[in-house]
């Protein structure tokens, strides 16, 4: 019996997801991957007893909490206490998940008992609720309701809910053509299903007369009521399939054109707008709303153009709606996901009134990302003991009170223990953190010494121990292996600093494998930057050796910058775009300007807070220091410093057409749809170009043994003739706030761009930067279209990686864009190799993006 259940759940394993994922199946339908199957705890155990039941048993040992798939206790199954008569619903086992479910599949099984049984149900139906009270028929999408089940005793049948339900409560109803005993054992498959939503209101989907025959874009499966408007329910706009490029396919077969999506048309709208009203079931902090729309604008379909969201926090709605206006596509007829940022509302209840931008709209999946509000569950304590009289008709039970009470005390002692753990923690913490401070202080303390408008920047070197500062920016995502809890610790220098290791009071070696040096956290110094953000990955011995070198850095008239716009800040400064009046004047032969010197240089300027602490200006002169060794014609170079009052400033260059991420997203490639549009355009040789020029960049950087831990093209700053810079302050700008994700409100990291060692287990190297160059390659030749894994949440990107890391060929890659050939294609796979020696180098990524050029 157990090896036949092993086996048939081995034929689905492939279709497996983590339990308590939200929204699994869009990550799986949407991506046609997989789907969210996971057992949802009969055959586990980890549904309780006491949340099975049933409308009757034929005896005690027959009783619900015995219809477990699999199991073999008591008489080895559920059993009804009558006979099951033809057109009777009476009888059925009922399942309470304790929490909304998104359920994608079910098995069933008969009583078998060792060959003493031999019952089970040829067919069944189920009933849902997501509140216990109001109950479902579930019907397939050709509206059928009965399930074929089993033909024998012992086999596990499993049949796809198509489409699939979300429900708390879930009732399997036997079914019969004849009078019969029924015996039943049951599983149920899917995922938590953590959105929330318990339904959406919303007019009913139309006709639409476009082809020779009528196309219905109505909500086909929606599960409430519908008359006029659809009212209580949920149905085909949370079922998971997102509606192809062309509306009158479907994914889901035999079935009508138009069955992917609800649409609706202007004219029936006299304020020019859909209202969708959804009801969660608690108050949650929304962060986002993506919603799929269809785009095929040469049948006068587009996605919106404008949505308008109020909030219903308990009983009220806000007064202030939130706006948000996605840009219009008249190019691209892909269907695609509009992110509407919710900007962490309160809410129980949204209601979104969506405008049209063409005679019609049609939408197919609208998924929510939030935060749960936790509510405080100690309120009710005080009822249990605050009356201290005897009501004779209600007595106190003076043993429970004594019992509540002793565990009241328990309860205040244990938080006692945690909170004396807690800050005796931090204190030990600050300790340690106050004595590497120092000698960190001692070992890079920088002197100024400024003579004839020239800043040098000097360090005094320690000559006992070389420092390693650990300052690990995230937690570890998943519990792994000892193998894995360690990431390697190779020290690597500088090949201009390199030295024997017999040399007499060396304590350093240069170790590097196949060319890939690896540094874990505790190996590297992290510069915080003025943004918040990490400037750059550096060994600590690489740190060391920098810090022994004089740095020249010409002192820069603050009167002559002019404020231009603010780039972005963070928790120590602010990165400005200035004008600077007679730069050439400060720059040396290195510098190749072909500006005349009466006009003004655009320079991106980084300025240190005033109030900033000694810690944060000890990094920004480190900051100085490592910037000012960069020279590169692909790397941003910095120009000029202020350093004589506060605030401290440092001037780089900035490129005249801004980053690569907006200036490719106002560009189009070449073709007959750009010669329309009279967009401008990019050529696949220029793209080439500039990804050339960034691999180039990268390969100066790795032969420093630097790690960027942050390429993308926000980062890359675009110049004449597609000239390309690296740069570091795409992390400032609130722009790009979406591209990062925050643990636990510390830290932001760009997971969309990192690699699976990276997140999993904190391991920045210069194969993850070439991971990194991967993704970034993919945006160029999407021109910075669409995020990467733009269908996935920021959780299921997380999940993705833990996929690679297992390596059991489930993980999903980055589709090939339209434009890229397979040459260039193959380059990216290359990229995300899950060994990161078996990555390419810089050096080669570079030769084959110049051939490709070429």
């Amino acid at each position: 019996m157990h090896t036949r259940h092993s086996d048939s759940r081995k034929v689905h394993s492939n279709w497996l997801c983590p339990p308590s994922r939200p929204l699994c199946v869009f990550l799986s339908l949407c991506a046609l991957t997989s789907v969210c199957r996971y057992p949802l705890g009969m055959s586990g155990g980890q549904i309780q007893d006491e949340d099975i039941s049933a409308s009757s048993q034929w005896s005690e040992s027959t009783a619900a909490r015995y219809g477990r798939l699999d199991f073999e206790e008591g008489d080895g199954a559920w059993c009804p206490e009558i006979t099951v008569e033809p057109d009777s619903l009476k009888e059925f086992l009922q399942i309470d998940l304790r929490s909304l479910h998104f359920i994608t599949l079910v098995g069933t099984q008969g009583r078998h008992a060792g060959g003493i049984g031999n019952e089970f149900a040829q067919m069944y139906k189920i009933k849902y609720s997501r509140d216990g009270s109001r109950w479902i028929s579930w019907r397939n999408r050709q509206g059928k309701q009965v399930i074929e089940g089993n033909r024998n005793a012992y086999d596990i049948v499993l049949k796809d809910l198509e489409p699939p339900i979300i429900a708390r409560f879930v009732r399997f109803m036997p079914v019969t053509d004849h009078s019969m005993n029924v015996c039943m054992r049951v599983e149920l498959y899917g995922c938590e299903w953590l959105d929330g939503l318990v339904s959406y209101n919303a007019p009913a989907g139309e006709q639409m007369n476009l082809l020779s025959h009528p196309v219905y874009v109505n909500d086909s499966v929606y599960d409430g009521a519908v008359i006029h408007s659809m009212t209580e329910g949920l149905g085909q706009l949370t079922d998971g399939v997102c509606g192809l490029d062309d509306f009158t396919h479907s994914h889901v077969y035999n079935v009508w054109p138009g069955y992917d999506y609800v649409g609706w048309n202007n004219e029936s709208f006299p304020n020019g707008f859909v209202e969708i009203m959804f009801e969660f079931d608690r108050t949650r902090n929304f962060t986002t709303m993506k919603v799929h729309c269809n785009n095929m604008f040469s049948r006068h379909i587009k996605a919106f153009r404008q949505v308008t969201c109020y909030f219903r926090s308990e009983s009220d709605w806000e007064s202030t709606p939130l706006s948000f206006s996605p840009v219009v596509d008249e190019k691209n007829p892909s269907a695609r996901f509009v992110t509407v940022n919710l900007a962490n509302h309160m809410a129980s209840a949204i209601k979104c009134q969506f405008y049209f931008a063409d005679a019609w709209m049609l939408f197919s999946e609208i998924t929510f990302q939030t935060d749960s509000v936790t509510y405080c569950a100690f309120k009710t304590v005080s009822v249990c003991i605050s009356s201290p009289e005897e009501d004779p008709t209600h007595k106190v039970d003076d043993s429970n009170t004594r019992i509540l009470i002793g565990c009241l005390v328990a309860i205040i002692f244990i938080l006692v223990a945690i909170i004396v753990i807690i800050l005796w923690r931090q204190v030990w913490q600050k300790m340690l953190e106050k004595a590497s401070r120092r000698m960190l202080d001692d070992e890079l303390t920088a002197s100024l010494s400024i003579q004839s408008e020239t800043f040098a920047y000097n360090h005094n070197q320690s000559s006992t121990t070389s420092e390693q500062e650990s300052s690990s920016t995230y937690e570890r995502i998943f519990p792994l292996g000892p193998d894995y809890q360690e990431p390697s610790r190779l020290i690597c220098k500088l090949p201009e600093f390199a030295q024997s290791s017999e040399e007499p009071g060396s304590t350093a070696a240069t170790v590097i494998q196949d060319g890939v040096p690896h540094y874990a956290e505790a190996d590297i110094v992290n510069l915080q930057g003025v943004t918040g953000s990490n400037t750059y990955a550096i060994p600590a011995l690489t740190m060391d050796l920098l810090s022994g070198k004089d740095v020249v850095v010409e002192e820069f008239p603050r009167k002559l910058l002019t404020f231009k716009e603010k780039l972005g800040e963070g928790q120590f400064g602010e990165v400005h775009l200035c004008e600077a009046e007679g730069m050439q004047e400060f720059m040396n032969q290195e510098f190749l300007f072909d500006i005349p010197e009466d006009q003004l240089v655009l320079v991106a300027v980084k300025m240190l807070r005033s109030d900033a602490n000694k810690n944060a200006r000890n990094d920004f002169l480190k900051e100085i220091k490592i910037m000012s060794r960069l020279k590169d014609p692909n790397i941003i170079r910095l120009l000029a410093v202020c350093i004589y009052s506060d605030p401290l400033c440092m001037i780089t260059e900035y490129m005249e057409n801004g980053d690569l991420n907006q200036f490719l997203s106002r560009h189009e490639p070449e073709g007959q749809l750009a010669l329309l549009s009279n967009a401008p355009t990019v050529s696949f040789s220029n793209l080439c170009y500039m990804a050339a020029q960034i691999a180039s960049g990268m390969k100066y950087l790795s032969s420093l043994n630097f790690v960027h831990r942050d390429l993308a093209t926000r980062n890359c700053l675009v110049g004449k003739n597609f000239t390309i810079k690296i740069a570091d302050f795409g992390m400032s700008r609130n722009l790009y706030s979406g591209d990062y994700y925050r643990i636990q409100g510390r830290a932001v990291l760009p997971i969309r761009w990192m690699s699976w060692e990276s997140i999993l287990l904190g391991k920045f190297t210069t194969a993850s930067d070439v991971w990194a160059f991967g993704v970034t390659l993919w945006e160029i030749l999407n021109f910075c279209k669409e995020q990467p894994y733009s269908q996935l949440t920021d959780e299921q990107v997380i999940e993705n990686t833990g996929e690679f890391f297992r390596d059991q060929k489930r993980q999903i890659y980055l589709p090939q864009p339209v434009l890229c050939p397979d040459s260039l294609y193959k380059i990216m796979l290359s990229c995300w190799r899950r060994n990161a020696k078996e990555r390419p180098a810089f050096q080669e990524i570079h030769r084959a993006l110049l051939d490709l050029h070429a």
